[in-house]
């Protein structure tokens, strides 16, 4: 009998540039670990913290800014495999069960990659169509899902 696939807690953030809601651009970043995957700032949920807590802490860590607002939350928790090169590397879990949210950039805000512990080494600002030209592959389904909810709902 196969065992039950383990899932790390872990937050998402679909972060929109402070011009929205006049103009509707999606932040990605590149990994520094990975050449060529763009993602979404997300991260792990420490024990004892809210996934509120957890956002707001990995946004400072990835993106040197909490400087956000939450403008909505998709209501369900969603998982993912990582690929076996992925899975090795997060032992012992075999993908991510993650909190999103839509959050938009404050006017003040200041981007900084370079944080105690970088994890990207590039961004940029992208329109909801774009968003999938960059997006590594085993993301797509569950990032397609969250912005298809929050579309629907009138957020983008």
């Amino acid at each position: 009998m196969e065992s039950p696939k383990r899932y790390r807690p872990n937050v998402a953030a679909v972060v929109v540039s402070s011009k929205y809601p006049f103009q509707c651009e999606l932040f990605i970043a590149s990994r520094s670990d990975i050449d060529g995957a763009w993602q979404f700032p997300q991260g792990g949920i420490d024990a004892g913290e809210t996934p509120e807590e957890a956002l707001f802490r990995e946004l400072e860590e990835e993106i040197g800014t909490g400087d956000v607002e939450i403008i909505a939350e998709f209501p369900e928790w969603l998982q993912y495999d990582f690929p076996q090169k992925i899975a090795q590397k997060m032992y012992p879990f075999d993908g991510q069960s993650q909190k999103y949210f839509l959050v938009r950039l404050k006017q003040e805000a200041k981007i900084n990659l370079a944080t105690k512990e970088p994890e990207f080494c590039d961004f940029k600002f992208v329109t909801l169509e774009e968003v999938f030209d960059f997006i590594t592959y085993f993301k797509r389904p569950v990032y397609k899902q969250v912005l298809e909810y929050f579309k629907k709902e009138g957020y983008l």
